[in-house]
């Protein structure tokens, strides 16, 4: 939905039509609610083709139970490892990476930066950040191609996601898909 709608109001989270980030992912949080309840079904343009339902990994994946469990097998990790008290103010960042990254990477890959590319929507590279995100803040590279699994574009960017997928792919972990014809073929470029 995200990026058949990119910042207009269908748009799950886009920032334009937020007062701020809390806003936009709590509701990004709703929406998802509903969807896995049952109670919002998603146009049919999204689920034509095969999307598989792993209903009960979702029910595990999305109860109280599984992530108290995360969170204490965190804590056990820092109970064990961590050389000072220091080291558990770092458990918040543990526990709600997730929802935090969504929010920085939709806020600001919408607001902040540059675009290398003109895609019809306000989506934008942000460096340095990019590159410490793992390339996730290269959102306007990505909305251009959004298959391609390299986000990184141009000779300053740094997409360390890629690398480590290529990493993986060379050691037969995973297989990269090769991307679909109409993502090789050229697009308006500006600079």
């Amino acid at each position: 939905m995200h990026h058949t709608y990119s910042d207009t109001e269908k748009d799950p989270h886009s920032p334009h039509f937020f007062r701020d980030i809390w806003q936009m992912m709590w509701h990004t949080y709703k929406l998802f609610g509903e969807f896995h309840s049952g109670k919002k079904i998603a146009d049919r343009q999204f689920t034509k083709e095969y999307i598989p339902k792993w209903d009960a990994l979702d029910k595990v994946g999305n109860h109280i139970i599984t992530r108290i469990i995360f969170a204490l097998a965190y804590t056990t990790l820092y109970i064990m490892f961590a050389p000072s008290l220091w080291w558990f103010l770092l458990l918040p960042i543990h526990f709600f990476m997730g929802p935090v990254q969504g929010a920085i990477v939709n806020w600001f890959g919408h607001k902040l930066g540059y675009a290398n590319y003109s895609n019809g929507d306000r989506s934008r590279n942000t460096t340095p950040w990019g590159i410490i995100l793992m390339g996730e803040l290269f959102q306007n590279n990505h909305h251009y191609k959004k298959y391609d699994p390299n986000f990184a574009k141009r000779w300053y960017e740094f997409d360390g996601t890629y690398i480590i997928m290529k990493g993986l792919q060379h050691y037969g972990i995973i297989k990269l898909k090769a991307l679909p014809v109409k993502e090789l073929l050229p697009k308006a470029y500006h600079a």
